[in-house]
């Protein structure tokens, strides 16, 4: 791993941060998993494993529990367990619901998850691609990277609508500077400046095929309606590549049911 504290001060060390808590979110049900290669990506975090099935509108929520929730547990311990073979020790949750973004959102909130990850297919992770844009949780993004990247590269790309370049090259500056206080070798960070962008959300979308994995964070928008909000530039349906959504500051809530 590259986030040793060598050339940082106590006060900068990683060590003072407590690893991030990634929420894994699994349509069990359907026979989806997590890449080989992204469980062992993440496993320096914290894992929360949510398997969670959509029910029809007319289904309720209890009868789903009845039939289907040994079959949902067995299928989130399988995928727990790749996790622990990683060497992470894991927490998982099974919910049945009528409203998948609304259960994301609310299961992230109840266990102070820090980031959702969007699962996409994926080979080797290299190449982290880190789009910036307005008001987003710098040290938390760091956090991040720092805990998960390890000999590979990221790419710090400044969204720009235009207006405000000198607040987007300041945010730039300081999200490098951040990730070289965690540890993160300089030779590993890249920086670019994008163009104005009409849809920053479409042009994530369109570099995702360039790299292995999209780390953002959530901005002054909520998870709903940065990623899963319903537009035609869903990041978490167009998206090529593994999606890891940095939430803003801590969240207060209690644990979800097993159902709703």
């Amino acid at each position: 791993m590259t986030n040793d504290d060598s050339g940082a001060t106590p006060d900068d060390s990683l060590s003072i941060h407590e690893p991030p808590r990634v929420l894994v979110p699994v349509e069990v049900l359907e026979g989806q998993t997590i890449p080989q290669s992204l469980v062992e990506f993440l496993a320096p975090a914290e894992i929360i494993v949510l398997g969670y099935h959509v029910l029809p509108e007319q289904t309720p929520a209890e009868q789903a529990s009845m039939q289907f929730e040994d079959r949902a547990n067995e299928a989130v311990d399988d995928i727990a367990a790749t996790f622990t073979a990683a060497g992470r020790e894991v927490e998982t949750r099974v919910a049945f619901t009528h409203d998948r973004d609304q259960t994301l959102d609310r299961v992230a909130a109840a266990v102070g998850a820090t980031t959702v990850l969007l699962p996409n297919p994926v080979g080797e992770i290299d190449d982290i691609l880190v789009p910036l844009r307005g008001a987003v949780d710098v040290d938390r993004l760091a956090d991040l990277v720092a805990t998960l990247l390890d000999d590979g590269t990221v790419t710090l790309w400044a969204l720009t609508d235009g207006a405000g370049a000198d607040d987007t090259e300041t945010l730039l500056d300081h999200c490098a500077e951040t990730l070289r206080e965690r540890g993160v070798d300089p030779g590993q960070i890249r920086t670019e400046s994008g163009p104005a962008a009409e849809s920053p959300t479409r042009a994530v979308v369109e570099r995702s095929g360039e790299f292995d994995v999209i780390v953002m964070g959530e901005g002054q928008d909520t998870l709903l309606t940065t990623v899963l909000g319903d537009t035609t530039d869903r990041i978490a349906e167009g998206a090529v590549a593994p999606v890891l959504v940095v939430r803003r500051g801590e969240s207060d809530g209690t644990a979800p049911t097993e159902s709703e």
